[in-house]
């Protein structure tokens, strides 16, 4: 794979662009997980079940602050492929594939207590409580497919193989959403329908995701790296704990502010609740889009960072900040014009369709306000800036639960201005300091 400087802004641009759009139309294809899911429950017009799974799917994202491996993986691959090491693309892999198959084991020996403490601490109640019960029992035995899958996508994103993992998520969330129609609106199985075509989708992937890995070359390594003393010496080791600490923290508390935001909703009634998940699946729609720009950003700088290449690594990061804030303003133009009626499909219960509509102004806005937090993310985990991202973010939750719980009774409106503040607060420290990362790290470019 060549790492060549691009010779041209327009070059550039192309660059970005070819990993940004499949990594777009993947994050798309991803998103219909819980697009599909809230569409089809929505489809029986009870309330409590909707407002259930939407509970029960924040309860699964509070697990993703094992999303580590796939972004550690990314910018360790990337930045060794940057330095045109094969042997330690390899190593990578089979690294984080071995922590993959330990937290797995961990979370399925925790699950009884790691269940009840969750739901209990979402303030799930009643039928609410019940019905998301059913589906959190039935996804989490997913979650060992999930870790795994985290690490494979990620190692493929790393070598720019974007469109292996679209072909990919396209698959699977076909799947998905057939069986969320047969499960659910066919055989009646209704929660418990849409937690096993979501198991069945993740272990269809895993295989899918198996069979790509195995066709790229240093694939071929990772099997014989893993018994290689190289692959376990502590200063490889220390590294990639040092960035998984730091992302994991990271996760920890923006899933502690999502979390959080599911709670509000909650204390607010089923109906709030509900709404609340029909804004919050497009509000995640719309960040899985512009995420594109954050694998891109993941990939090229962290390729730059291992070949030392500071003026690339520059060009980059702006080329990439500009395409950004472009596409936001194209996304929140289009869900100003067609949020509403997009919104409405989500629920055949006309007090849920209302007070969303209420509310649907804050998901327009969202994709300006925090496109510019989104890319520089891909930036500093491609550089290995890890720590300092965790800082920012430290700093934005402490805003953020400032105003949630320094204002009582917390009315909808200012929950979702705290949400939005976390994006700008997040992207201000960032671009303060960017400049002196950038230049620490490439001292002697």
């Amino acid at each position: 794979m060549s790492t060549a400087t691009p010779s041209s802004k327009e070059n550039l641009s192309r660059l970005v662009w070819s990993i940004a759009l499949p990594a777009m139309l993947t994050n798309v294809a991803t998103a219909l997980f819980g697009l599909a899911d809230m569409w089809v429950i929505g489809r029986l017009g009870d309330a409590p079940a909707q407002g259930a799974v939407e509970l029960g799917a924040k309860f699964m994202m509070a697990l993703t602050v094992f999303n580590f491996l796939r972004t550690g993986t990314i910018a360790l691959t990337a930045q060794a492929a940057g330095r045109g090491d094969s042997s330690e693309q390899a190593a990578a892999l089979a690294r984080a594939l071995a922590a993959a198959i330990l937290i797995g084991l961990v979370l399925l020996a925790a699950r009884p207590w790691i269940i009840s403490g969750g739901l209990a601490a979402l303030e799930a109640k009643g039928e609410v409580a019940r019905h998301a019960q059913v589906y959190v029992g039935i996804r989490y035995w997913a979650l060992s497919a999930w870790l795994a899958n985290a690490v494979l996508v990620g190692w493929l994103i790393g070598q720019r193989r974007v469109r292996a993992v679209l072909v990919v998520e396209i698959a699977a969330n076909l799947v998905h959403i057939g069986l969320d129609v047969l499960f659910v609106l066919v055989f009646q199985w209704g929660v418990a329908g849409v937690a096993w075509a979501t198991v069945s989708s993740e272990l269809l992937k895993l295989l899918l995701l198996v069979a790509f890995v195995l066709r790229v070359p240093a694939s071929r390594l990772a099997w014989a790296s893993l018994r290689q003393s190289a692959t376990w010496e502590k200063s490889a080791l220390g590294r990639l704990l040092a960035m998984n600490r730091d992302l994991f923290l990271r996760t920890v508390l923006l899933t502690g502010a999502i979390m959080l935001f599911a709670r509000a909703g909650a204390q607010q009634g089923p109906v709030v609740l509900a709404a609340n998940g029909v804004l919050f699946q497009l509000f995640m729609l719309s960040t899985l889009l512009l995420d594109g720009f954050e694998s891109s950003s993941q990939v090229l700088c962290g390729e730059a960072r291992g070949a030392g290449e500071r003026d690339r690594f520059v060009k980059i990061v702006r080329i990439t900040l500009v395409w950004g804030v472009i596409t936001g303003v194209i996304v929140s133009l289009i869900y100003g014009l067609l949020g509403e009626p997009l919104a409405a499909t989500f629920s055949t219960d006309p007090t849920v369709s209302a007070v969303t509509g209420d509310y649907l102004w804050w998901v327009v806005l969202l994709p300006v306000l925090g496109v510019v937090s989104f890319v520089l993310d891909g930036v500093f985990v491609g550089a290995g800036w890890t720590r300092a991202m965790l800082v920012t973010m430290a700093v934005a939750l402490v805003v953020y639960c400032g105003m949630i719980f320094g204002l009582v009774p917390l009315a909808n409106q200012t929950l979702w201005l705290a949400f939005s503040l976390l994006f700008v607060v997040r992207a201000a420290g960032q671009v303060v300091l960017l400049p002196r990362l950038t230049r620490e790290s490439f001292l002697s470019s």
